[in-house]
């Protein structure tokens, strides 16, 4: 017969857990995130009549406890620019690979990013090397093998252990500013084509795609002839697809496409059938009459025009003072997106706007 376990003691006694349910139920109306959480409670509730099996709910619990947590920990940070890093747990330090992760980051960290990787040992170890543990954000998973954390991130509070890949993955993207893919296992190119297809279909914001390798590896130029040879020559992804990443042999060439995307461009946000661009400068009228030229099949109807903050953005006051561009984007083509992204940071910029140093939060 087996042994039976008793459950251990909630944290708050059911008197305590009644009042808060109250006090979350007396709360004001006009408070969404007060209303969310009456929605969550609902959405509890209505388990218990779903008789749904005790896997089911076991699965929903932790999945509820891991994201909870790691929203915790990325809270106070959320004001600093960070690269999410995948890449290979066997790479060796005297591989070429793992001392360009290490230059990578380190130079990342001098622009004023920080870093997130896996928490494992290999790329990640030296990614973590080279940014320090104070820049560091450690995101590890439950493995039979292979994933344990890596000595510069094993007691830091940064480091989040997840039994669920689906919920480590969402935090890789949703905290990051840009994603840099080193030679890697099937899990790299697993991270590295969700990320793809997040932006191929728009389910992520914009953000630079990077992926390295050391001179003299030819990695990624041979992912890219698979991809050239077998995915766009059937037609299976557009050309422009294409132009979601790039490639590059050094750290310098990969900060500087990192950076280069955030020279102009800040963020997106749609209101309604719009999308909303907000910039750091504006564009001047003869570069708004040549994106209108050059993009126009990225357009449902009308044209591109500059705009001040639309009434549904002032529940962002911090970016009050951007410059916008607002059109009514067809939903067609996220590297067409891309493109008019790189064509708005290729437009000259005044000279009384200097260059930011640093990568202002999205």
């Amino acid at each position: 017969m087996g042994t039976v376990t008793t459950p251990a003691r909630l944290v708050l006694t059911n008197e305590e857990i009644i009042a808060q349910v109250q006090a979350l139920l007396d709360g004001p109306e006009d408070d969404l995130r007060n209303v969310l959480l009456k929605e969550m409670l609902v959405g509890v509730l209505k388990l218990k009549e779903a008789q749904l099996d005790t896997l089911d709910v076991k699965i929903l619990h932790r999945t509820l406890k891991e994201l909870r947590y790691a929203f915790k920990v990325f809270r106070p940070y959320r004001g600093r620019p960070k690269v999410s890093v995948f890449g290979s747990a066997r790479t060796q330090p005297d591989d070429p690979n793992y001392q360009l992760a290490y230059r990578f980051t380190r130079r990342l960290v001098q622009r004023g990013y920080m870093v997130i990787t896996g928490g494992a040992d290999g790329i990640m170890r030296a990614s973590q090397e080279g940014a320090g543990t104070e820049n560091s954000f450690g995101v590890n998973i439950m493995l039979p093998f292979e994933q344990g954390a890596n000595a510069v991130i094993a007691d830091d509070p940064k480091l989040i252990t997840f039994k669920y890949f689906f919920t480590r993955k969402l935090m890789f993207v949703k905290e990051c500013h840009a994603i840099a893919l080193f030679p890697g296992g099937f899990g790299t190119h697993d991270e590295g084509f969700e990320a793809l297809t997040l932006a191929q279909t728009g389910k992520s914001n914009p953000q630079p795609i990077v992926c390295l390798q050391a001179p003299g590896c030819d990695y990624w130029d041979r992912w890219l002839a698979f991809i050239t040879d077998q995915l766009l020559s059937r037609q299976l992804i557009n050309k422009e697809d294409l132009s979601l990443f790039k490639i590059a042999t050094s750290e310098e060439a990969a900060v500087e496409e990192i950076e280069t995307f955030y020279r102009n461009y800040h963020s997106i946000r749609f209101v309604d059938r719009h999308l909303v661009m907000r910039l750091k400068h504006a564009l001047t009228d003869h570069q708004l009459t040549t994106i209108n030229k050059e993009f126009a099949d990225l357009l449902a109807e009308g044209s591109f025009e500059h705009s001040d903050p639309l009434p549904e953005e002032l529940d962002e006051p911090e970016l009050k003072d951007l410059p916008r561009l607002v059109f009514l984007y067809n939903r067609r083509s996220a590297g067409r997106l891309r493109q008019l992204i790189d064509r708005i940071n290729a437009c000259s910029t005044p000279p009384d706007f200097p260059s930011p140093d640093r990568l202002s939060a999205a």
